[in-house]
Order: C-alpha cells, then sequence, then structure tokens
C-alpha cells in the first residue's frame, strides 16, 4: 500500500518484531479493505480506520476509530470496541488468541484464520458507524 499515511508507515516500520511488523502490514489492508477508510493514527500507537459516535446512557459522548489495531510488543491489539462477546461463536474458529472486553490480543496472524477475523471486522464496523452507538464493551456490545 503505498498511499498510506506518512504516520502511519512510520508506526509500523518502528515495529520491532518482525511479526508484530509483517502483522501491521496485513491489518492495515484487511482493514482498509474492509472499512473503506483510510488508515490514521487515531491515538498514540494505534492505527484506527474510520469513526464512530458514541452516546452512553451517563451523557459521555464522544467519537472513536471504527476499527482500529496496535502493534505492541506482547501481541497485536485489535480493537473490538461493542465487545468481543458479541463474536464468541466466530472467534472460537479463529484460532489462538486471547481476549478483553473489548479487545483481541494476537500473537500471530499467520495461525489464525483471517476470514474469521475480516468477518468479524467487518460486522463490528457496521455494528459501530450504523449510528450512534450507546454501550460501552463491556455492556454486551449491541
Amino acid at each position: 500500500m503505498d498511499d498510506v499515511d506518512p504516520e502511519v508507515r512510520d508506526l509500523i516500520e518502528s515495529v520491532e518484531s518482525p511479526v508484530r511488523r509483517r502483522d501491521a502490514e496485513t491489518l492495515l489492508e484487511l482493514m482498509s479493505r474492509v472499512t473503506g477508510q483510510p488508515a490514521r493514527i487515531a491515538y498514540r500507537g494505534l492505527i484506527g480506520f474510520g469513526t464512530y459516535h458514541y452516546k452512553y446512557a451517563s451523557g459521555r459522548e464522544g467519537d472513536a476509530p471504527g476499527a482500529g489495531f496496535a502493534p505492541r510488543k506482547p501481541a497485536t491489539t485489535i480493537y473490538l470496541n461493542d465487545g468481543v462477546d458479541a463474536y464468541a461463536d466466530e472467534l472460537e474458529r479463529l484460532g489462538p488468541h486471547t481476549t478483553g472486553v473489548g479487545c483481541l490480543y494476537v500473537k500471530d496472524l499467520s495461525k489464525i484464520d483471517l476470514g474469521v477475523l475480516e468477518q468479524v471486522v467487518r460486522s463490528s464496523y457496521e455494528t459501530l458507524t450504523s449510528g450512534v452507538f450507546g454501550q460501552r464493551a463491556r455492556e454486551g456490545g449491541a
């Protein structure tokens, strides 16, 4: 991908682990294709695609990336802000990973089913960007 934002390219090139760097390139292509959005630095170390607006019952609201990942040292973090529980069936077929409330942690993308990952990212992105999303991941998603 030649037309990648220079900040995104710099972040990926700064990743020390060859596996994380390779996985970042794979996710850059996958998420760009799935979302139709260009990659940008959303927060320090987080590459985001598109945005969604959230508004919680508490009145707190804001904007966040509709899809995103961060190539961290222990694992690549893939953000599913609508919550991983919404994808329990798919994640059983994914391959080796761990999860947090709204995060999927993958140590090596070559060991997982990229078709399943693409399906999860697409569904999460569509859920988050379909209107004002009003739940936190820990509240069980949509």
